[in-house]
């Protein structure tokens, strides 16, 4: 196999992992409408099932990236691989123990995974050819988790929505035993999507094992790591964390609490709502795919500033405007926000040569603001009994990646590294 096509491989393996993160992440706002029906959970409690994948990102990212730094990339994504698997397979136990926590464990080691391999695959892709087309082939890679974005509420709405949850008026009717029936069957249904798909991803760290991939290697220089903690001397890092922490936190409400939305303030059924979440990633991958392309012509941090801008337009219509303009103005914002996440993953570590790793771990752990803005977002919903008000949060949010825009446009030069 020549060098060229050694890389391509690589790029279509690690690829892959893009599509596979996107679809375990875009089953939770499904998995968010059924727990919710099935233990009679309020919003508050319905958000810790984004703060048990977000904080994994917290407290594994760094670890993650000692691991590359010991190890090399190729180690860190069979880790990953292995835990997503596994955190898979305890959707079965967590099943039929009935238990509402046991499936927070559960996502918990699955995104522990997921934070290793982000970690290990979003810089990998940025160095996997020139340095001056990293952005966009970011934005690329990350299409396919749009991809996955679009197709993991259809698929997730079909094995897990496939009949409408009884309300909490029907469940009180209910006698003790049949209660406890119904939630086991409710329960269960999540066993098989999370059993296939943990099966698939074993056999993808099978592939993995077996596969050479190219190694990173950079230039030689004067210059070491700085560390976790010296890496924050640049200024696009430091930037970099906070506008991600903000971005993470409005793309996991906005995503997660779209069916709750629509039942709550359209009147709308599971069965209805849930191809309206097909929608949402489909519009996300679309807008992915064309920001790669308006990349090539556009500095990718004009373009995170006027996505950004239309975006705080969208989140106030949702905010202060009623009837299913609301919902296509959520709609709306799943495409323009759609960039963001690549975008500043790259621009934050663009040119900082030898602190890649440490630099690219922190950004990942700042994606722990999925655990916390929603859980902010929520609560305001249960405070107030007006669901619009708590996307004043996701307001904020989107004001912040617009301030990173606008304060990293100048260009950053880049320290160049090399494949062998």
């Amino acid at each position: 196999m020549t060098n060229r096509n050694r890389y391509t491989f690589a790029l279509v393996l690690i690829t892959s992992l893009f599509f596979f993160w996107g679809f375990i992440h875009n089953l939770d706002p499904i998995l968010i409408k059924h727990l919710q029906s099935a233990f009679s959970l309020s919003h508050f409690q319905a958000s810790l099932i984004d703060s048990s994948v977000f904080a994994a990102y917290f407290l594994l990212a760094i670890p993650a990236g000692l691991i590359m730094q010991r190890y090399g990339y190729k180690a860190g994504i069979l880790v990953g691989l292995c835990l997503f698997a596994l955190g898979c397979f305890l959707f079965v136990p967590a099943a039929n123990a009935v238990s509402y926590p046991f499936f927070l464990s559960a996502l918990f080691v699955v995104s522990c995974g997921l934070t290793i391999l982000e970690t290990a695959a979003n810089p990998y892709i940025t160095v996997l050819g020139d340095p001056a087309r990293a952005t966009e082939r970011l934005n690329f890679a990350q299409s396919f988790n749009g991809l996955a974005a679009s197709l993991a509420p259809l698929v997730g709405g079909y094995f897990i929505l496939a009949e409408e949850p009884l309300n909490p008026d029907e469940l009180a009717q209910l006698t003790e035993a049949a209660r406890s029936a119904y939630v086991q069957a409710e329960t269960s249904l999540v066993k098989g999507p999370y059993m296939i798909l943990g099966g698939i991803i074993l056999a993808v760290a099978i592939l993995f094992f077996f596969t050479k991939l190219p190694d990173i290697k950079e230039e030689e220089t004067s210059d070491k790591a700085s560390g976790f903690v010296g890496v924050l001397k640049h200024t696009q890092v430091r930037w970099g964390i906070v506008a991600q922490f903000f971005y993470i936190g409005a793309q996991v409400y906005v995503f997660s609490f779209l069916l709750v939305f629509a039942k709550e303030m359209l009147g709308m059924s599971g069965l209805e709502s849930k191809y309206y979440a097909g929608v949402a990633g489909f519009l996300f991958m679309i807008g992915r795919f064309i920001g790669s392309f308006f990349m090539k012509f556009v500095q990718p941090a004009k373009l995170l500033a006027a996505y950004g801008i239309i975006s705080c337009a969208l989140t106030l219509v949702v905010i202060f405007g009623s009837g299913m303009v609301t919902l296509y103005a959520l709609l709306g914002i799943t495409f323009f926000m759609s960039i963001m996440f690549p975008t500043i993953f790259a621009m934050g570590i663009q040119g900082v040569g030898h602190d890649t790793k440490p630099a690219s771990s922190l950004i990942v752990m700042s994606i722990v603001g999925g655990a916390i803005i929603p859980l902010g977002a929520a609560y305001i919903t249960d405070l107030t009994g007006h669901m619009p008000y708590s996307y004043f949060f996701v307001l904020l949010c989107f004001i912040i990646v617009v301030l990173f825009a606008f304060y990293n446009r100048p260009a950053i030069p880049a320290k160049t590294e090399k494949l062998s």
